[in-house]
């Protein structure tokens, strides 16, 4: 859905029941032309206006200024960059991070619009009640992600009853986390009953239908039944740390790349999560997730990789919920392109950006001819020595020689290969050991030399919904069912066919780092690895990455600091998440 500006007091109102007198912090500066409620007819134009109006938070509160997804990503094992930009979010400095702050405030603000929306399309009496109904069911939706969003980050957090113009209610406690999860199943399957199906006439491109609520219950109920599986549940993951020590000729210390090991890590308890039935919840996951399968919600595919991540094909029935942002926008703009591409010259010289990138563990984890590295990672040179560029360079790691200069051994190498210094450029005799695997799926942009082109950020695919339904089945026994689903995921990249599972734990294992690798830079990693209960271990397992950024946590890590103006504004939470002031 490509969003504009719509002027609605949704949008100029939207400081959440949470904000109380810091709104003034957070409240959007009211336009000229403003747009009150009752100037908005009762009609489709006017349900549309209230819904673009609070579309319009994701780009306007919350991916401007490059900010969230930093916060939804940089805190994983298989992601880096350089350190001015992970040392803080990235290396666990959580309360350093000025952008987490958008992580409350703005599901927050977009909850209230939201239900602020809500009040208004129920009173619309001139509008058909199809119409008015899918509209309030996409307002559900957007609820209902925004409180996963932060139930996962947070834990225990305030529920909003209803827009705080009408409630009057700003000091909201934190309730339970299965409280809230409650709340987010009964507004995702409100929604889906609401909202169109993607085969209704009606259905716009973009929007989200209700074959997305379904998909994203499926999730919602698997994340449940993960997080409240048995302490000790056993899972393997490739990790550790990305570097050995040797010495080289000169007798001088030097780092070389190790390949990483399948370690086994053994479930920590998710607290919260504690008295929920694992079991049950797993056969609530599958059930959804197959409802979307079987076509219940229209016809939803897989992309063929060569379409996937191109811009033009962003409305597939593949991307089942995602943010839409437009070229040269101000307002509504989004540094994604940037930040894991790079912007060119019209050369096609990188000149900045490319700084969010996969590292050396991430990019073992693949078979040699597996599109996901052959055609989903930039195999290319950059160089360190660019006047208007310090970033990292391309994979694959093989070619390290070439851009650093040294031997695995870490000896300088004396000659120069042909193929590198035909571009011009010379080496960099240096020791940096930042070598990462940038992903494609954000290149397909019309124009590369803009800081700022159209993007789309999916939130929820349908080989999401393919591997929570291989994930439910496996935990319920059906490892050759799991087995199914799973290779729907892996044909379509290229990948090896899985033809025979050994056991559960190992099959388990295999979805997990399945989703490692179809998910990498879709901002899934972090919530994988607590909803599993291994953050920690995996995390812990690296110590420093492949760019020197500290991976090693503890337990204040688990969630996300509340914003102190929260904790000083409202009277219902007087302390932090544990580890946090």
């Amino acid at each position: 859905m490509k969003l504009h500006k719509i002027l609605i007091p949704a949008l100029m109102l939207g400081c959440g029941a949470m904000l109380t007198t810091s709104c003034n912090d957070y409240l959007r500066e009211e336009p000229e032309s403003f747009i009150g409620p009752d100037n908005i007819e009762s009609s489709k134009t006017g349900v549309d206006t209230w819904v673009t109006g609070v579309y319009s938070n994701w780009l306007y509160d919350m991916f401007c200024w490059d900010e969230f997804p930093r916060v939804l990503e940089l805190d994983a094992d298989y992601i880096s960059g350089p350190d001015w930009l992970f040392g803080s979010m990235g290396a666990g400095n959580f309360q350093a991070e000025s952008a987490l702050d958008k992580m409350w405030n703005g599901p927050y603000n977009l909850i209230n619009d939201a239900n602020t929306a809500i009040r208004y399309i129920s009173g619309m009496t001139n509008v058909d009640e199809a119409y008015r109904n899918n509209a309030i069911g996409e307002m559900y939706f957007q609820e209902a992600f925004c409180y996963f969003l932060l139930v996962r980050a947070y834990g225990p957090i305030p529920y909003m009853a209803g827009d705080v113009s009408s409630t009057g209610q700003y000091n909201n406690s934190r309730r339970p986390v299965a409280e809230i999860y409650n709340h987010i199943i009964d507004l995702l399957t409100k929604a889906s009953e609401m909202m169109y199906r993607r085969d209704d006439a009606n259905y716009k491109a973009g929007h989200v239908s209700a074959g997305s609520a379904a998909g994203l219950l499926a999730k919602v109920y698997a994340t449940m039944a993960s997080a409240a599986m048995p302490a000790g549940t056993e899972i393997t993951v490739k990790t550790g740390a990305p570097y050995r020590t040797v010495k080289n000729t000169n007798g001088d210390d030097i780092n070389v790349y190790r390949a990483p090991s399948a370690e086994v890590f053994h479930k920590k308890a998710v607290a919260g999560y504690e008295n929920m039935d694992s079991h049950e919840l797993y056969q609530k996951a599958a059930e959804w997730a197959k409802k979307v399968i079987d076509g219940d919600y229209g016809l939803y595919t897989l992309t063929s990789y060569d379409n996937l991540w191109k811009y033009s094909h962003h409305t597939d029935s593949e991307m089942m919920w995602g943010i839409e942002s437009t070229a040269g926008d101000n307002t509504y703009r989004t540094g994604i392109h940037a930040y894991y591409e790079g912007t060119e010259d019209g050369s096609g010289i990188i000149t900045t950006g490319g700084y969010i990138g996969c590292t050396n563990n991430w990019y073992s984890l693949f078979d040699d001819d597996d599109y996901r590295i052959t055609k989903g990672v930039k195999h290319v040179w950059r160089y360190y020595y660019q006047t208007s560029y310090n970033g990292a360079f391309y994979y694959p790691q093989s070619w390290s020689v070439k851009v650093t200069g040294r031997d695995p051994q870490g000896n300088y190498v004396q000659e120069p290969e042909k193929q590198f210094s035909d571009l011009g450029y010379a080496y960099q005799y240096n020791t940096s050991s930042e070598c990462l695997a940038f992903t494609t799926k954000y290149s397909d942009v019309s124009d590369p030399t803009q800081a700022y082109p159209e993007s789309f950020w999916p939130f929820l695919r349908y080989a999401d919904v393919l591997l929570i339904y291989a994930e439910a089945e496996n935990e319920l026994g059906n490892m050759s069912e799991a087995m199914t689903y799973l290779n729907m995921v892996r044909q379509r990249s290229n990948a090896k066919l899985m033809e025979n599972p050994v056991n559960q734990e190992n099959m388990r294992s295999q979805i997990i780092e399945e989703r490692a690798k179809e998910f990498a830079c879709e901002a899934d990693r972090r919530w994988d690895l607590i909803r599993w209960g291994i953050y920690l271990d995996a995390m812990n397992a690296i110590g420093r990455d492949d760019s020197n950024i500290n991976k090693a946590r503890t337990e204040r890590n688990l969630l996300y600091p509340i914003p102190t103006a929260e904790i000083n504004v409202n009277d219902s939470i007087n302390s932090n998440n544990p580890g946090w002031n």
